[in-house]
């Protein structure tokens, strides 16, 4: 089963589209739908309540009681998923579900026998403004050089990973910016998938550029020296794909 994760801060009007798109495109396959209220201040609790009410089945609602950011409502979805691979998305609907669709058979083919660790989506066009665009190249340069995490764009909200994997990474507030480098430090590999990436449908970015920038600076540098001290060690017993060696790229 797939577990589809969003968190949601103030995205009225977002909710309930994005909802019925996923539940639209991924109907010939078992998914779930985990949301995560980040103590939103709009009408995003009502609209997840009538998302509850219209799919009882599949979606699943768990609230903040206050706010605590993305990578906060991420791990708390993390905890209720019960699929062997979860599907990040935004709430304010620019990422694409097409693109779940697309990638997830052959993922669900494999049955958890590879290394692969996270599908990163890479935007194959933004729909930001060229400042932010110029800004988003530059943070993706200098992270993917001090890093070297295999992705080129992890400022996009798309990813599907490993459950298993997602689970052993170390929490820290903002560590869902560099989720390609922590799997990687986990010993799975790092796929990046080329995705559609389409204006945000209501309400506005909650992201600023300075408030994004100091915050980025200093979690790079702790991400620098977290990356250098090496992951958890893994049994030849395990049942574990990472097991069979460093060499696997299967």
């Amino acid at each position: 089963m797939l577990s589809v994760l969003i968190p949601f801060y103030n995205e009225h009007g977002n909710v309930l589209p994005l909802l019925e798109e996923i539940h639209t495109v991924l109907e010939p396959f078992q998914f779930e739908i985990i949301c995560v209220n980040d103590a939103s201040s709009d009408q995003t609790s009502e609209d997840l309540a009538e998302a509850c009410h219209r799919w009882p089945e599949t979606v699943h609602i768990l609230t903040h009681v206050q706010r605590r950011g993305k990578s906060a409502a991420l791990f708390t979805g993390l905890k209720a998923v019960r699929g062997s691979w979860v599907q990040l998305l935004d709430g304010d609907g620019q990422n694409d579900v097409r693109d779940t669709a697309r990638l997830w058979p052959a993922v669900m083919a494999d049955q958890g026998k590879s290394t692969l660790g996270i599908i990163a989506g890479r935007r194959n066009s933004r729909n930001d403004s060229g400042f932010k665009w110029l800004q988003s190249r530059i943070a993706n340069g200098i992270r993917k050089f001090v890093l070297r995490d295999d992705a080129t764009d992890t400022g996009c909200g798309w990813k599907l990973i490993r459950t298993e994997a997602f689970r052993e990474l170390p929490y820290f507030a903002s560590m869902h910016r560099f989720l390609p480098a922590l799997v990687k430090r986990a010993g799975w590999r790092v796929q990046e998938e080329g995705v559609n990436d389409r204006p945000r449908w209501n309400g506005q970015s909650k992201y600023g550029f300075l408030g994004r920038l100091g915050a980025g600076i200093f979690d790079l540098i702790g991400m620098f020296w977290l990356t250098r001290r090496g992951g958890q060690g893994i049994a030849i017993e395990w049942d574990d794909p990472r097991s069979a060696g460093s060499d696997n790229k299967s």
